[in-house]
């Protein structure tokens, strides 16, 4: 009775067609939230805090050595001192 009457005008297909849209988007957008908050290492948890790791005195005297800034005797002079002081022995070959 009412096949052809009552059909969807020029507005209605633009409402479907951008409704469609914004659902698919929605659904994407908490897809890709949900994967990010799986995928994080430390869980849920936020780490703010994070610092980088400081140097140790051996790498800055390394660093210094591969610049240049100091020679080859004063570099494993140095690096006897930091040894004694530390207590740590200086490994040969680890420039």
């Amino acid at each position: 009775m009412f096949w052809y009457d009552h059909d969807v005008g020029g507005w209605g297909w633009f409402a479907m067609s951008a409704g469609m849209i914004f659902f698919w988007a929605v659904i994407i957008v908490l897809g890709a939230l949900l994967y990010r908050a799986l995928a994080r290492p430390g869980g849920s948890s936020d780490r703010v805090d994070t610092r980088p790791i400081d140097p140790t005195p051996e790498q800055i005297l390394a660093e210094r050595f591969a610049r240049g800034e100091i020679d080859e005797d004063e570099y494993h002079r140095r690096l006897t001192v930091l040894a004694k002081t530390t207590g740590d022995v200086p490994r040969s070959g680890r420039h």
